[in-house]
């Protein structure tokens, strides 16, 4: 009997319609388009305006694509993960509302945090769920409402990230197609380089740390940089040795969109030319969780059964990773 894979079976994706372009941040912040470009690559970022709607609505939006594409009976659906770093409420669970909005009615589900890498840890759970024989059928989804968390007089942030979300589907696979690797790696270090510091049981929130601005986006650009080119460069070529692939072996590098210069260093690591490396940056900027399934959604045309994807992400904490997947379908 062939050994059972995770496979992911489908994608689906939403992003708010509004975008925020460099040409519109040069009349909010001291910045042009030609340096945000030269730096991050990003020319614009999509914003859900809406201030009744949080992450909730993106991570439904994406699952609902998903299930129409699909033609997914929602009700088959054992496990949802909602991936995010901008949950709706600070206790009550982002995916559990999601589960009973898409009419996911058997499936339990639960948050998943790990800064910009949530997506990436969440593949590795989600697959483990599968392969263990314990579950059929788990949507794992990132999501976040960026726009909620960023200080739009504060350049160093609000060029970077925008909101989104995406979804996949993941299955078993006896055909040999789907989760082969991982390597996840973390370290407290980055604590201080990447955060929001009040709102957690540390510094609670107070009209002090409101006033100080301390429940917005902190990043030590410099520092972020140096790790996130080092650490998601290292990961992805350690999996690449690992499986003894080369780079005609490897089809697509899925890579966290944070940066361009941090996206084309990890391009470089693994000798992979740019029409191999899938980008969607300069559509979406950052959007956390969202990034990596937000490309398979991007990309999914192009995708055929067979097809061998390395993800590689980093994120604040630090927590940083890499996996090994082949493509079980053809779109």
């Amino acid at each position: 009997m062939s050994k059972v894979k995770a496979a992911i079976t489908a994608v689906g994706a939403y992003v708010p319609e509004y975008r925020l372009t460099n040409a519109i941040l040069e009349t909010i912040v001291d910045t042009n388009d030609e340096w945000i470009t030269s730096r991050t690559g990003i020319k614009e970022r999509r914003i859900l305006k809406d201030k009744d709607k949080g992450t909730s609505y993106l991570a439904i939006m994406a699952a609902k694509n998903l299930i129409e594409k699909k033609k997914l009976d929602p009700t088959t659906i054992d496990l949802i993960i909602v991936a995010t770093a901008t949950p709706d409420m600070p206790v009550a669970s982002t995916a559990a509302y999601v589960a009973s909005e898409i009419g996911a009615v058997n499936a339990f589900s639960y948050d998943l945090m790990a800064a910009c890498s949530s997506f990436l840890y969440g593949m590795s759970t989600a697959s483990s769920y599968i392969e263990s024989g314990r579950y059929k059928k788990v949507l794992l989804i990132g999501a976040d409402k960026m726009s909620s968390i960023i200080d739009y007089e504060d350049r160093a942030t609000c060029i970077i990230f925008g909101d989104g979300g995406g979804a996949v589907l993941f299955e078993p696979n006896t055909e040999g197609n789907g989760f082969e690797d991982e390597i996840l790696r973390s370290d407290g270090i980055g604590r201080n380089f990447l955060k929001i510091e009040a709102g957690g049981s540390l510094t609670p929130a107070s009209h002090e740390s409101v006033d100080n601005k301390q429940h917005y986006v902190f990043q030590d650009g410099k520092n972020v940089f140096k790790y996130a080119v080092s650490k998601m460069a290292d990961v992805s070529e350690q999996i690449v040795k690992r499986n003894q692939l080369t780079n005609e072996d490897i089809d697509w590098l899925v890579p966290h969109q944070a940066n361009k210069r941090i996206i084309d260093a990890t391009a470089r690591r693994v000798d992979l030319p740019e029409e191999k490396v899938m980008v969607n940056i300069h559509k979406f900027g950052n959007t956390t969780s969202a990034t990596l399934p937000l490309c398979l959604n991007d990309y999914e045309t192009q995708l055929k059964k067979g097809d061998r994807l390395v993800f590689a992400a980093f994120g604040g904490g630090f927590t940083w990773g890499s996996v090994y997947l082949t493509w079980a379908y053809d779109s």
